[in-house]
């Protein structure tokens, strides 16, 4: 990837801004956004933003330039086509609209490997932007910025508004992402998401070119060096389990696997906060109560400006963004050796899946490629009851290509690193949502920290009858009978029907991937076997 393009982008827009205020750090960033109103302290420090109307990602607006490049690798079923004259439109009017504007630019790293590291230059004119995005990828020395030549350029402008008609886009909104130059325009939302998931795309769709696996998932590593890998949707635990006082954290969100072994894409974490407690999530609650931490759509206390996380009256997707080095237990490098243990993690609000399950690795590759976890009742507008949902990788939005080449890759560092591969169900048991009962963070800690010691390799164990996989009979510490989740149902006809459910929704949505690999659409579970 060159520079030159995004350098001679950036270097333009800052020479027609009014002022362009270069690698501010996070105290003058915190004052400057305070000064501007552009958001409020709490009580502790911590920079309170409201981002609007938009409390989460826009997927549907996000594009990508069809071109020579990326015509026949992009995966076009995952996101939306722009054509290059209209990106060439909405670049003009977008970097018109920064002209005089006082804007705030942050010279960062994205990728702790050195042989695959990015520059990234963000322009915005936000200062609580700025700060978010500082957080959360990797700042270089002040020394290592003479010279810095971007990689990457995004240009971010939350009043910026689309004109569908002009530019080729869906609403107001727009992420348009042209990778064959790796310029990002990110307009029409506050979500400060947008700008981080940006990076991971444009990564995911260059990675694999360079032999690096990129991935969705939180990372970390024991005393003894072992490596663990966490692959899960929003609201499965990736960052609540990997961040453990016990195992030294790599990164909770997105990482490469290299021939070297693992590296950490960010500098920092971005935790949801709904319902989070001291008790419960000690290094993340730390976290949020330190000066400089970014926190979203969190609502304050109107008099001591306390945090009430257990408020969810703005969203659902309340967020801490800090850096790495609040956490006390942390890895200096942002690298690891190559993992032993690859985890899935869903959150089952059927109550069908055992909590922990020791996966084949085709059975890991059929469940990665699934992507499964289950939205609740009461989450989004109209869920009244469980609803399935299957996010390729873990993380289809960001995926640049098929899902299948980066199966493909993981099959093969699977193969190669020997890792042993587990599902760990952090959703229901005793019935579905509203009728059973979360499993406690307790018991399903105790069951990943039995599966990463290597305690559940030559325990017995049942091959369950309908998905196939290996469940232990007994781990110390946990009700036996939580193990086996048809036993925790009063209604065991009432399983059979739920689970001969899930199985059709699993079967179904894979049918897209069958033809790709026949071995690994075999590993699946089976309809006819969950009806029986």
């Amino acid at each position: 990837m060159t520079a030159t393009t995004c350098q001679s982008l950036a270097k333009t827009v800052a020479a027609k801004a009014a002022s362009v205020r270069f690698n501010d750090s996070a105290p003058i960033l915190v004052q400057t956004a305070a000064e501007r109103r552009e958001g409020l302290l709490s009580a502790d420090g911590a920079f309170v933003a409201d981002t609007g109307k938009f409390t989460g990602r826009s997927p549907a607006d996000k594009f990508i330039v069809r071109d020579d490049l990326t015509d026949n690798l992009v995966w076009w079923d995952n996101t939306n086509a722009l054509d290059p004259d209209r990106f060439e439109v909405l670049l003009a009017d977008f970097t018109a609209q920064l002209e005089g504007v006082d804007l705030f630019g942050q010279q960062l790293l994205a990728g702790a490997d050195l042989k695959h590291q990015l520059n990234v230059e963000v322009l915005t004119p936000s200062a609580w932007h700025a700060l978010f995005i500082r957080n959360l990828l990797i700042r270089p020395a002040r020394a290592g910025l003479d010279g810095f030549a971007p990689h990457v350029t995004i240009l971010h402008n939350p009043e910026f508004k689309a004109d569908p008609a002009r530019h080729g886009t869906r609403t107001d909104t727009v992420i348009a992402m042209d990778l064959s130059r790796n310029i990002v325009l990110i307009g029409g939302t506050a979500y400060a998401g947008e700008i981080k998931k940006s990076v991971f795309s444009l990564f995911n769709f260059h990675a694999p070119s360079d032999g690096v696996l990129p991935m969705h998932c939180s990372a970390n590593t024991g005393k003894g060096g072992d490596t663990a890998l966490f692959f899960g949707l929003s609201g499965t635990g990736k960052t609540t389990l990997s961040t453990d006082p016990e195992r030294v954290l790599i990164g909770d969100d997105e990482h490469g696997w290299s021939d070297d072994g693992i590296f950490n894409l960010e500098g920092g974490c971005y935790a949801k906060t709904i319902n989070l407690s001291a008790r419960a999530e000690p290094e993340i609650y730390a976290a949020t109560k330190r000066f400089g931490t970014v926190l979203e759509n969190v609502v304050l206390d109107e008099y001591t400006r306390e945090p009430d996380f257990d408020d969810g009256s703005k969203t659902e997707n309340t967020r801490a963004a800090y850096p790495l080095y609040v956490l006390d237990n942390v890895s200096r490098t942002g690298t690891g050796p190559t993992p032993t243990n690859v985890v899935l993690l869903t959150a089952d609000a059927f109550g069908v899946l055992p909590p922990i399950a020791r996966l084949s690795p085709e059975q890991a590759i059929y469940h990665f490629l699934s992507g499964y976890t289950a939205k609740v009742a009461g989450t989004e507008r109209g869920v009244t009851e469980p609803q399935a949902t299957f996010s390729a990788c873990f993380g289809a939005p960001f995926m640049s290509l098929h899902p299948t080449v980066y199966g493909r890759m993981l099959k093969k560092r699977i193969r190669e690193s020997l890792a042993e591969c587990w599902l760990i169900n952090t959703g229901w048991t005793g019935g579905a949502y509203g009728v059973g009962q979360r499993i406690s963070i307790k018991d399903t800690r105790r069951l990943l920290n039995a599966a990463l010691s290597g305690e559940l390799i030559n325990v017995p164990a049942r091959i369950d009858p309908v998905f196939g996989f290996s469940v232990p009979l007994a781990v110390e510490g946990v009700d036996s009978k939580l193990l086996t989740p048809r036993e925790t149902w009063e209604d065991k006809a009432a399983y059979d029907r739920q689970s001969a459910k899930l199985v059709g929704l699993f079967e179904a949505n894979f049918e897209k991937f069958a033809a790709a690999d026949a071995q690994i659409a075999e590993a699946g579970p089976r309809l006819a076997v969950a009806a029986e």
